[in-house]
């Protein structure tokens, strides 16, 4: 019996997508290894114009006529771009769409994270209060179910009252890397930087560029672990800019960069460091162990929590993080060190997080 399967895409046209649109992207990615042999039909629901952000064409893509920001206003009211027939409807962010199908259409809703709350400075006044009428909302809403990427939200939910039976906890996954990427040479044209400034090695960090990813602790921690170890080389930041002013220091930015050009400052750095206040997972760590190389997190990235492959760092501590930078870039860099890293994170696959989707949604 074929189950159609609904899913707000709108992310992908937002000015900062962030890991939200990674998500999104391989969710769908694992959905449709997955559909054949659950005989899965899977919908993508796109404001206007955003079949553009979709590079996948093996499903259905249906565009609103509304802009992404008026659409998740009128998802708050109606659930446009749903169609009646939908056996699933799983909003990917607390934008919607929050109803439409019959009546026995299975309801979800990714709360991906709970930082506005607990670090409201931290994000815009705007940010805050739409994300928290938004949850309020949902919870509302007995016939829709919260999945979450931390287990600790889900703790957390409950212990508020939802009903355990409200809440499911799925994992996210990782692309493995590719096995060609660009060379340095034309990675650095690409990016704009002169290529002497990275062919000695560089640390990376990949992430929105705002007040929460902690970007000054760690350009003032890196800045002085340099002085200790020249092989991490200059500090490069990719992503786009956020909410609020971050002070960079010497860092080089590089702002958003293509799929293609991630994997190879991935593959082309000496370590990776992400080290953000609080995060609701932490993709960037993942794929920087999925590469092979090594990564400086903090004890609040849930992706690598429990993962020794990682070096685990004080966030908001410049001494703990140029230590951390320190004992990275002095790791084995052969091809055990490689082999055992991206293991580590070798249970993480997209596959695997559209399996948890559908046990949820069962």
């Amino acid at each position: 019996m074929t189950t159609r399967i609904e899913i707000s895409v709108d992310q992908l046209s937002r000015p900062q997508p962030g890991g939200i649109a990674t998500y999104v992207r391989g969710l769908l990615a694992g959905l449709r290894e997955v559909a054949d042999d659950r005989d899965l039909v899977v919908t993508a629901l796109a404001p206007r114009g955003g079949r553009r952000a979709l590079d996948e064409s093996d499903y259905v893509v249906r565009e609103s006529r509304l802009s992404h920001a008026t659409l998740t206003r009128a998802w708050r009211h109606v659930p446009l771009t749903v169609s009646r027939d939908a056996d699933v409807v799983h909003a990917t962010s607390l934008a919607g769409p929050f109803g439409g199908g019959l009546s026995g259409t299975r309801h979800s809703v990714a709360v991906h994270d709970l930082l506005w709350r607990d670090y409201p400075e931290l994000s815009s006044p705007r940010g805050v209060s739409f994300h928290e009428r938004r949850l309020q909302y949902v919870l509302s809403r007995d016939e829709i179910r919260l999945l979450t990427i931390s287990p600790a939200v889900a703790e957390r939910l409950v212990r508020e009252g939802l009903p355990a039976t409200r809440v499911a906890t799925v994992r996210l996954g990782v692309a493995p890397a590719p096995a060609t990427t660009l060379r340095l040479e034309e990675l650095a044209q690409r990016v704009g930087v002169p290529v002497d400034d990275l062919r000695h090695g560089f640390t990376l960090c990949v992430g929105t560029l705002e007040p929460r990813k902690n970007l000054e602790h760690l350009a003032a921690a890196h800045a002085r672990a340099r002085e200790v170890e020249p092989a991490l080389g200059p500090l490069v930041l990719a992503g786009p800019r956020g909410w609020g002013d971050v002070n960079t220091g010497a860092a080089i930015t590089v702002g958003s960069v293509t799929t293609e050009v991630l994997a190879a400052l991935r593959a082309h750095c000496r370590i990776g460091a992400f080290v953000p206040v609080d995060e609701g997972w932490g993709l960037p760590a993942v794929e920087f162990l999925a590469a092979g190389r090594p990564v400086v997190v903090t004890p609040r990235v849930p992706s690598v929590a429990n993962n020794a492959a990682a070096c685990h760092v004080a966030g908001t501590d410049v001494d703990s993080i140029a230590v951390g930078l320190q004992h990275a870039v002095a790791e084995s860099d052969d091809d055990d060190a490689r082999r055992a890293r991206v293991l580590s994170v070798s249970h993480l696959t997209w596959r695997q997080c559209a399996l948890d989707h559908l046990e949820a949604w069962r």
